[in-house]
């Protein structure tokens, strides 16, 4: 592309850089603008020298920044040029100048496919170059065809080839719906058999991508993936040029060993050991060198390697070997070579359990965090964090403790939380653990979060006899002249819950364990002097009967915060005040912490929310997530733990429904170890009849289907008849309230489409995944999913693609959390265009209020202490109910239990009687426990009483509701008016008057 013989282009550019401002430029620019424009509108005077000229100039203008729409329309027209100076001006000039959404771009489409499909070569390489560069999907759906013709055919040179394999590679990656790679394996077969290797590196690109996308289809393709890399890696016939410092074509090894990974085994015994062959020679043959290029090459091989070992989780003794290898890099000076040895040592842990072959390079690892490499330093704490276990928990805890002195800022608070976590999982005694958490605060009190100090004082709380240690270790920390604020709050806590414990110990008297803490008192923040104000009121309620100085002492600063502006430190000291002069009552008032109840560390959960993850190890998971992606239809994976976002949609509060059809009973319940779980009938394969007979070919006109039944239509919201010419093939109603009792299932089907469900359920939160499958050959466009949530349910939602592909699904995860109870549902609003119909429909999603409960069996003398105490309305409610579906005892329990409620058989003196308890999570409520006590007559099922109690009155009116419409049976013709509720007091002569006397 000489431009030497064009003067007046060089000469435009010399005066553009010879401008002094940018107001000069502009003024060049725009009398060259004009003189162009005026020379194309004389167009017949043009010749084609200075028709190239003229679009050169535009091409520059256009890299300053100007607009020059003017001229798109004369680089389009060089395209149909018969010559190669103009045509290869007017392909460059339009890659450059235009995007895939030009309307330009339409007229040059059979331009460029003439000359694809022409003889001459040079034409085919700018036509597939242009094409490869913009890649719409206009190209795609006219010119794939023609482009997967030319990379197939045996009378094209390789040069042609290879540009035809990466503008496939291009328009497969840009619309993946529009090209069709339909019984493409023994083609890419063909192709992998290729003896030029620029052909096999860039039909091994495109192998890749096809893969990823779908392995299944290509298992033939595997055996000659092995073949590639034995030619390279014996050096077979490779030509000099494709040789790189020695190594045959390091990037088509690259390539071919990240194929392979997308394939979950190899199971031909003769290709996995020519395979085992080929890494253990790489393997053996990978050593570090003076030469930067080289070693850049041969560990770029060997790290694909090693990666591939680890997929095909090879035997031990090779990835000892590998293992072997990355301890040798991590002790050279080389530091990007240190860096690349710890990060593949910390994704082996991650996917091997190589730990005591890693153990051997502990100290190499421990000497990576003095590294002057910040990054290296990183690598070597993910690393320590990852191998670490019970053998060797307090040499790693030691080091980090040691380097937090030294560490950067911006590492410390990193690095005290994995120093916390590894104390907590890996603590040899209880004691150790406290040690180290008192000094992490003492050494990086700023960077030490408050839930590190909480979880001290919870396993402090919660094991006896580590409380005189604990409070002894706080004595020791409180008495230097200078200590964190954070080590503040925890001695302080800690003595004032267990200093009485010291007392007999030479300077712990509660006079002088106070002393020692008023003392800080003037240099401590608003939320600790909360605390140390607790702390007194303990000291004091400690040492009845008080004595009389101390007294004074502690009621002078109560006295001196009654009028504090802090309102939560004038509370605590008024009241505080008050309690310290009921004497000895107090000592039953301010009564030692009960213990925590067990639950998840949240340090760790913490740690996996916020966990880095590097370049590296994304890919792996996306290589991971490609080979198995319908594992959320059929697995039960770990739920983000992401914090929900509000979502801005409107609220429409749904009616409840209390048509229950009678499934919930039939529904076949097993128990195991307490839990309960439901036999899946045989069409709970969700989605699993897309590629069935039912697929339908093309948009079908209007064609009788079935009509929904009338309960169906109670799954729609809002209530009302919706008009629609698509109507589903299943009970709606019916589905949804199977997912009462289930967390996967089918919640919608009609001709064209099926909606499958998963959902996982933790405490107050939960994550559904939507699984919006298309039946049909043919496109589903403009596919809208809203949610509209009701007020108590909190909703994060992703975004649905507006078109989904024939015969495939997508999915649509939401994470939900639950505020407070109730009652109402979210509703999904569903709607999509197939051929002429637009369907639309608003389906209720299954995350009602049994969701949150968690099932909990109670003793009777658990029970009947939780009974008293809820003594009265509005927290314990009892309603007389009729219209009950008729069932016997045994098929009321299994309903209850459905529902994760729990049946207690025996609680109840009256056998014809059921007792349950569940607890129920909500943000507002935390987990609160509910009881239920329902009293039937055998000789009338259709009635019974029941009497609900919880700890919150609104849901005890809202299970109290639930279950009832659990119950209920209503007619589906005309409806009788709804029985009012009587709530009356219970007579002591009932059967059960154990429970019901305690109203």
């Amino acid at each position: 592309m000489a431009l030497s013989g064009m003067r007046g282009l060089s000469v435009f550019i010399s005066e553009i850089r010879n401008c002094q401002n940018k107001e000069q430029e502009r003024l060049r620019v725009d009398k060259e603008l004009g003189n162009v424009r005026n020379r194309f509108k004389n167009e017949k005077g043009l010749t084609p020298y200075e028709k190239k000229k003229y679009v050169w100039k535009m091409l520059y203008i256009f890299m300053l920044g100007y607009d020059v729409d003017f001229g798109h329309m004369e680089a389009v027209s060089l395209i149909s040029a018969p010559k190669y100076p103009e045509k290869q001006v007017g392909y460059l000039v339009t890659s450059c100048l235009l995007n895939e959404n030009h309307d330009f771009l339409r007229l040059a489409i059979n331009t460029v496919r003439n000359d694809i499909i022409g003889r001459n070569e040079t034409f085919q390489c700018l036509a597939l170059t242009l094409v490869g560069n913009i890649g719409g999907r206009e190209f795609a759906e006219s010119l794939a065809p023609d482009v997967q013709k030319l990379l197939i055919s045996s009378s094209c040179r390789p040069l042609v080839k290879k540009k035809a394999a990466l503008c496939l590679l291009r328009l497969f990656r840009k619309n993946p719906d529009v090209v069709n790679v339909d019984g493409w394996s023994d083609r890419m077969a063909q192709l992998l058999d290729e003896r030029n290797l620029g052909v096999l590196t860039s039909s091994m690109s495109l192998f890749v991508s096809l893969v990823s996308n779908n392995h299944e289809a290509y298992w033939s393709c595997l055996p000659k993936c092995v073949k590639v890399l034995e030619r390279l890696a014996r050096n077979q016939d490779v030509p000099q040029e494709y040789t790189y410092y020695g190594i045959p074509s390091p990037w088509l090894q690259v390539k071919t060993m990240r194929a392979l990974q997308y394939f979950p085994t190899i199971e031909d015994p003769n290709t996995r050991r020519a395979l085992f062959e080929v890494l253990q020679r790489v393997l053996l043959g990978t050593d570090v060198v003076k030469n930067v290029n080289k070693n850049n090459a041969s560990h770029a091989v060997l790290f694909e390697a090693i990666a591939l070992v680890m997929h095909l989780d090879a035997e031990k003794e090779m990835m000892s070997q590998c293992v072997a290898l990355l301890g040798k890099f991590i002790a050279v000076r080389e530091p990007n070579i240190r860096y690349l040895g710890l990060e593949n040592m910390t994704r082996m842990l991650m996917v091997t359990d190589v730990q005591e072959i890693i153990k051997r390079h502990q100290a190499q690892i421990i000497t990576s965090l003095k590294d002057p490499d910040i990054s290296i330093r990183r690598r070597a704490l993910d690393l320590l964090y990852a191998m670490c276990d019970v053998t060797n928990a307090k040499d790693i805890v030691e080091e980090l403790l040691q380097y937090l002195g030294t560490a950067e800022f911006t590492m410390r608070e990193e690095l005290a939380l994995k120093a916390a976590i590894l104390a907590e999982k890996f603590a040899p005694d209880l004691s150790w653990y406290v040690d180290v958490i008192l000094q992490l605060i003492d050494k990086a009190g700023d960077f030490v979060s408050d839930d590190i100090w909480f979880r001290v004082v919870q396993f402090v709380t919660n094991n006896e006899d580590l409380q005189p240690y604990a409070a002894l270790k706080a004595r020791e920390y409180i008495d230097k002249p200078a200590i964190h604020e954070t080590m503040m709050k925890v001695s302080a806590y800690l003595l004032g819950e267990y200093s009485h414990l010291l007392a007999r110990r030479p300077g712990c008297s509660p006079k002088e364990i106070f002393g020692i803490i008023h003392e800080k008192l003037p240099t401590v923040s608003t939320p600790t002097i909360s605390i140390l104000l607790s702390t007194y009121a303990k000291i004091l309620m400690h040492s009845q009967p008080p004595d009389p100085e101390l007294q004074n002492q502690i009621w002078a600063i109560f006295s001196k915060y009654e009028t504090c502006i802090d309102a939560e430190i004038q509370q605590r000291a008024v009241e505080y005040f008050a309690l310290s002069k009921k004497g000895e009552a107090l000592v039953n008032i301010l009564a030692e912490m009960p213990k925590f109840p067990e639950r998840e560390s949240s340090l760790i959960k913490r740690a996996e929310d916020t966990q880095a993850d590097t370049a590296e190890l994304s890919a792996i998971k996306s290589r991971a997530q490609q080979q198995a992606s319908n594992a959320l239809v059929v697995t039960d994976q770990q739920p983000a733990n992401d914090p929900p976002q509000v979502t801005q949609l409107s609220m429409v509060k749904i009616p409840s429904i209390n048509n229950v059809e009678n499934n919930h009973v039939d529904q076949e319940v097993t128990q195991t170890n307490g839990i309960m779980g439901e036999v899946e009938p045989q069409n709970a394969d969700i989605l699993g009849d897309l590629l069935s007979p039912l697929a339908i070919e093309g948009p079908p006109g209007v064609s009788g289907t079935e009509t929904p039944s009338e309960d169906g239509a109670l799954a729609l919201a809002p209530v009302g008849e919706q008009e629609s010419a698509v109507k589903p093939i299943v009970d709606i109603a019916e589905l949804f309230h199977a997912l009462y009792v289930k967390d996967s299932g089918i919640l919608y089907e009609d001709p064209y489409v099926q909606i499958g469900i998963k959902a996982e359920w933790r405490g107050h939160q939960g994550r559904l995944v939507l699984f919006l499958g298309n039946k049909t050959t043919s496109s589903l466009d403009s596919v809208q999913a809203v949610i509209l949530p009701p007020s108590h349910l909190k909703l994060d939602l992703s975004s649905v693609p507006e078109v989904i592909p024939p015969r495939s699904q997508v999915q649509y995860p939401l994470e939900v959390v639950n505020l407070r109870p109730s009652r109402d549902v979210a509703v999904l609003d569903f709607s999509y265009k197939f051929g002429t119909n637009l369907v639309e429909n608003k389906l209720r999603l299954p995350a009602v209020l049994n969701k949150f409960f968690q099932p909990v069996t109670l003793s009777a003398e658990e029970f009947f202490p939780q009974w008293r105490s809820l003594a009265a309305p509005p927290l314990k409610l009892q309603e007389v109910i009729r219209g009950v579906r008729p069932m016997s005892l045994g098929e009321m329990a299994n309903l209850l239990n459905s529902l994760k409620l729990i049946v207690s058989p025996g609680l109840d003196p009256n056998a014809n009687n059921l007792v349950a308890s569940t607890t129920f999570y909500s943000e507002s409520t935390k987990s609160m426990l509910c009881l239920v006590r329902i009293e039937t007559d055998p000789a009338d099922r259709t009635q019974l009483r029941m009497t609900v109690a919880s700890g919150d009155p609104t849901l005890t009116v809202e299970l109290k509701e639930f279950i009832k419409e659990q119950l209920i049976s209503i007619p589906s013709a005309s409806r009788p008016p709804a029985p009012q509720p009587s709530t009356q007091p219970i007579s002591p002569s009932d059967p059960g008057a154990l429970l019901a006397g305690l109203l």
